[in-house]
């Protein structure tokens, strides 16, 4: 058997389920429903994308999983092989849908068939093509979210974000809840509404969920403060589509200091299919004194068309009027960083598929420290 044909045979074999899919966000939402259930001791078994930091100890170092009861299955489940098809969830979760993995028709396709697979859906109606989705399914089979749509079973109302935390209240029927999250940005108050609605299905009380969420510590990888020295910020970001480029950047340009960019493309075959919006999200995301480096793709060797690179992808940055360099060498790039930087400036690190990226972020906070103490 396939991984996800495993993963597909015990999630369906569960007395409650809920799937995670979306374009970005989803290993997010999963980790908040893992601990939502967890802290309302509800012991369910979680299988993510990425580390959980909530679930992390000395003896488990690497918590992508949580081992609990098997009849409450909780999974991230991934479009980019088709694999979605495989669920039948009692509830799925769809974030968003936008161009990565596949075309936009393809995957309209994959999503729209995992909404009917479910028995319930928990559907983001902030984003067009989930709208649509939900617009089209059974009205009794949908529990609707956002901030932006009054239409919205769990509604988002007044949302503040803040540097390192986000404010927001939930309106829902004739309750009211003030919710804080102590991580930051608007698309995490997105992720939050998915994760209350899910738990909200599953019986779980939203004050309870609200409560939970407060002591929600994020995700590996996921705007991650890798360090701090010489009054730089060092953060990891796992950021590589035009979606969640855009997220990661408006989250930190809500907040003061210049920022110092390496973005990895994750893949030729990425920059070919979706260069151009890739270029917008970076260029629309920076200001003016912000600086973008950008290394060569990652390669995984192959016979991949390596026509469009990351030279080009400079190009693209540099005709939007954007400081960009493209420095085929990291090593020449935590230089030209190193030499950049200055008190107050945060250097951001971005990429997918290569998991030395975090290595290179700590290198960066030990060089800078080393810059002080010399």
């Amino acid at each position: 058997m396939t991984r996800p044909e495993f993963l597909a045979r015990l999630l369906n074999s569960a007395r409650r389920s809920v799937a995670v899919g979306g374009t970005s966000g989803k290993s997010t939402v999963t980790g908040m429903i893992g601990w939502i259930l967890h802290a309302c001791h509800r012991q369910p078994t979680v299988m993510n994308g990425a580390v959980m930091k909530n679930f992390v100890t000395p003896s488990a170092p690497f918590a992508s999983a949580l081992v609990g009861d098997p009849e409450l299955f909780v999974s991230e489940v991934d479009e980019s092989d088709g694999s979605i098809a495989l669920y039948r969830p009692e509830i799925a979760v769809l974030t968003n849908i936008s161009l990565d993995h596949k075309e936009m028709d393809e995957l309209r396709g994959l999503f729209a068939g995992f909404i009917k697979a479910a028995k319930k859906a928990v559907l983001n109606l902030d984003d067009p093509e989930t709208r649509a989705l939900a617009e089209a399914a059974p009205a009794d089979k949908v529990i609707s979210y956002g901030f932006d749509s009054p239409a919205a079973a769990i509604m988002g109302k007044d949302l503040q974000l803040q540097p390192e935390a986000v404010t927001f209240a939930i309106h829902s029927a004739e309750e009211r809840h003030d919710v804080r999250l102590a991580v930051p940005g608007r698309h995490n108050a997105s992720n939050a509404l998915a994760a209350i609605a899910a738990t909200r299905a599953l019986g779980v009380r939203i004050e309870d969920a609200v409560t939970a969420l407060a002591r929600f510590e994020g995700l590996k990888r996921r705007l991650e403060t890798v360090g701090e020295a010489a009054g730089v910020t060092v953060i990891d970001d796992f950021a590589h589509n035009p979606d969640k480029i855009a997220a990661t950047m408006a989250t930190l340009r809500a907040q003061p200091g210049r920022l110092l960019i390496m973005f990895q493309p994750h893949g030729y075959g990425p920059l070919a299919k979706m260069g151009g919006p890739l270029a917008d999200s970076l260029a629309e995301g920076m200001a003016a004194d912000d600086r973008l480096y950008l290394p060569d793709p990652v390669y995984q060797g192959g016979t991949v068309d390596k026509t469009r690179g990351s030279d080009w992808l400079a190009e693209q940055v540099s005709s939007r009027q954007r400081q960009v360099e493209h420095i085929a060498d990291r090593r020449k790039i935590a230089d030209a960083l190193i030499a950049e930087a200055r008190s107050g400036d945060r250097i951001l690190i971005m990429g997918a598929r290569d998991d030395t990226l975090i290595d290179f972020a700590r290198d960066l906070v030990e060089r800078l420290a080393e810059t002080t103490s010399a």
